[in-house]
């Protein structure tokens, strides 16, 4: 197929996030559906039994080292190498607060909250990441990104996290800390959202013609800046 040149240049970067959400979420779902873990249907039972330095049983912790090398390697990537977007700002933030989550989570064995929320992550992520090519279809991007990051995250990370965790560990440590981390991706799941919308309106209100992701700089604007 012919590319043009400008979607050409970002092919490498959506191929390879494809494939890394498509693994990422696949390993994610293997875990809560297809083991003995029951996070899913009781989020609460990941404080069953906590303890400070728990060991955390190995397939979890591949689970974190994947989910780490690839935010390590996104904060890198966002600034330097990815084509520069109108919201690149929040997601440079965004990677280093869930890089921050997922590391101290794991050190101070902190329950599967940074695991979990990659996984809300990368479902969602699923219908944000179109081929060069292809336009963004909104209602691709809107409804896995409510479902995943607006209904299931709160309903099952941030419940645990912040009522659960109280309850079935009184003096668990770095209660505020990664609660107030996870609280931020929720506000920033919020924006990307209302940006969804917004973007869904103009459409259907037939002030944009294009489907395009409105994220991205025109290269002339660029230039000119």
């Amino acid at each position: 197929c012919s590319l043009q040149p400008k979607d050409a240049a970002k092919m490498p970067e959506s191929a390879w996030k494809l494939l890394f959400y498509t693994l990422s979420w696949s390993y994610g779902a293997y875990l809560l559906f297809f083991t003995d873990y029951p996070f899913f249907h009781d989020p609460p039972s990941v404080f069953y039994d906590w303890k400070k330095g728990m060991d955390v049983p190995t397939d979890i912790a591949i689970a974190y080292l994947l989910q780490c090398s690839f935010y390590g390697h996104s904060i890198y990537a966002t600034a330097y190498m990815d084509t520069w977007r109108k919201d690149s700002v929040v997601m440079l933030l965004h990677h280093v607060v869930t890089l921050t989550l997922i590391a101290f989570s794991y050190a101070f064995s902190g329950g599967c909250a940074g695991g979990w929320r990659g996984l809300q992550g990368q479902g969602a992520a699923l219908g944000l990441v179109p081929l060069p090519g292809s336009p963004l279809n909104p209602p691709r991007s809107l409804c896995p990104r409510f479902w995943f990051r607006l209904y299931w995250f709160p309903l099952k990370v941030l419940y645990a996290t912040c009522y659960s965790s109280l309850q079935l560990v009184p003096n668990i440590p770095f209660y505020f800390f990664f609660n107030a981390l996870l609280l931020i991706l929720t506000l920033m799941n919020i924006y990307w959202f209302l940006y969804i919308v917004l973007f869904v309106g103009k459409v259907l209100m037939g002030q944009m013609q294009e489907v395009n992701d409105v994220r991205e700089y025109d290269v002339e604007d660029s230039e000119k800046t």
